[in-house]
């Protein structure tokens, strides 16, 4: 009995240590940590940034078969049958890809065929034409003759009675026109014989001349390269690259291309939201997702007039061509990219993160310390706002509203300084972007840490929407 008692007094003084350990270890609710970040001074830059994808500015293309060889052949479509892979590097001549030849391979053996119906219809025309002029030519020498007989008749008749004499003449001119009329004939037919064999000679000739671009259109379904350089698939009016079992159309017949690796260029899209702030010649900076340590920057080249639909979306997008800069040989076409575009710099202004902007009313404010100081903002980019008055370099302004905030005292401003913002404000709105020095890489301007002091929850309120 003694010992379970023992044993109940020491587990009620072990629960007891425990309670006040608690007690006194316990943290204060109201005790959270609260976020504060400085007020920073200098270059505060606004900037789109997107993804894009590399290709080169310009490149040689590598054709299939001719267009015009093509239509004459009334092809329409080839299959690829096989191609090299994608990104391999060749030399000039080397083998690139294979056409399906099927279509055409049918199409020379119809066209043999008409050759061979050709060949024999000039082979029957040319001896009908031989039996037809020999006919003719002995039916002239048998008219000759017969003239001849009636010379001699006609010579012999003088010791006949004029009757006599006028009838054989008479037969003989009968003879002589005969003759003549024979031989125009013969002249006649000659020069059909001869239309007649150069028609068939023609149209024979035409078919071999169509059975032989035939012949050398087949030699153009095999693909070569027409210089050195790295192969990359062509595309397609859907944007799929054309791969083996892809068509190449009549009158779009590029296989693949050697793009010029030197000159390469970034395509992207902007929504239309940012678009407006887009222009050409603003800088940007490149970074390539498959190199992170690999830095870039670029220059704005083209921006699109029209929008584009976004499919299984009601959003549009500008596309935007931005040029690099630089070289370097293990960039490639096809590899994404992050593109910061530079669309604002305004130098030696105050800003701070957007998590610390309040409102109340028509009212920003910032709280630093115990006080809620009114401010009056600029631009923002996607982290930070430009404050043109309420603020010093060096204060700490809370990211999140302490949970006694009802009880501080806001600090206005003057009407004197909110009307010199407010100018300045415009003014600076209507500046253009200025040049400014590339930044080091890993570095981007306007990102800032922040510090940690106690008294919030963390938590952020009334946060004014990103401008």
């Amino acid at each position: 009995m003694n010992t379970n008692r023992k044993i109940y007094w020491g587990l009620a003084g072990v629960i007891t240590l425990l309670l006040l350990v608690w007690y006194f270890t316990r943290s204060n609710p109201d005790e959270t940590v609260l976020l504060e970040a400085p007020v920073k001074q200098g270059l505060f830059v606004i900037s789109v940034t997107t993804t894009g994808e590399l290709e080169a500015k310009s490149s040689e293309k590598i054709y299939g078969p001719s267009s015009s060889g093509l239509r004459e052949a009334r092809i329409w479509e080839l299959k690829i049958d096989d191609i090299i892979p994608d990104g391999s590097i060749v030399d000039s001549g080397d083998y690139v890809a294979n056409l399906d030849r099927t279509e055409l391979t049918n199409k020379l053996k119809d066209k043999e065929i008409e050759i061979e119906q050709f060949q024999n219809n000039f082979t029957k025309t040319q001896l009908d034409t031989t039996m037809e002029l020999r006919s003719a030519r002995n039916d002239l020498v048998n008219l000759k003759y017969a003239m001849e007989e009636a010379q001699i008749a006609v010579d012999q008749s003088i010791y006949e009675p004029p009757a006599s004499q006028r009838q054989v003449q008479i037969e003989l001119d009968k003879s002589k026109r005969s003759y003549d009329q024979a031989d125009r004939n013969y002249s006649l037919r000659t020069d059909k014989a001869v239309a007649n064999m150069s028609e068939v000679s023609t149209a024979l000739k035409k078919k071999q001349g169509e059975y032989q671009k035939l012949m050398d259109l087949i030699s153009e379904f095999t693909v070569k390269a027409p210089k050195a350089g790295m192969v990359i698939y062509q595309r397609d009016w859907e944007g799929k690259k054309r791969g083996i079992g892809s068509t190449v159309s009549a009158w779009e017949n590029v296989v693949a291309t050697l793009p010029n690796l030197r000159e390469m260029i970034t395509k992207t899209y902007v929504n239309e939201i940012d678009i407006s702030k887009v222009k050409v010649g603003q800088k940007v900076n490149i970074g390539i997702d498959a190199f992170p340590d690999k830095k870039f920057t670029g220059q704005v080249l083209e921006v699109a007039n029209i929008g584009e639909q976004i499919r299984n979306s009601n959003a549009k997008v500008f596309e935007v061509k931005i040029a690099v800069n630089e070289y370097d040989s293990i960039v490639r076409p096809a590899m994404t990219t992050k593109n910061t575009i530079i669309t604002d710099e305004i130098d030696s202004v105050l800003f701070i993160p957007l998590e610390a902007m309040f409102n109340n009313d028509s009212i920003q404010y910032v709280i630093v310390g115990k006080t809620k100081k009114q401010v009056i903002t600029g631009k923002s980019n996607e982290n930070e706002i430009v404050v043109l008055a309420g603020l010093t370099v060096g204060e700490n302004v809370l990211l999140s509203t302490p949970s006694d905030a009802d009880d501080y005292d806001y600090e206005m401003l003057s009407e004197e300084i909110i009307q010199a913002a407010k100018e300045r404000k415009d003014t600076l709105e209507k500046e253009e972007v200025k040049p400014r020095p590339e930044f080091k890489e890993g570095q981007m301007p306007g990102n800032g840490g922040f510090k940690q002091r106690p008294g919030g929850n963390g938590s952020r309120q009334n946060r004014p929407s990103k401008r």
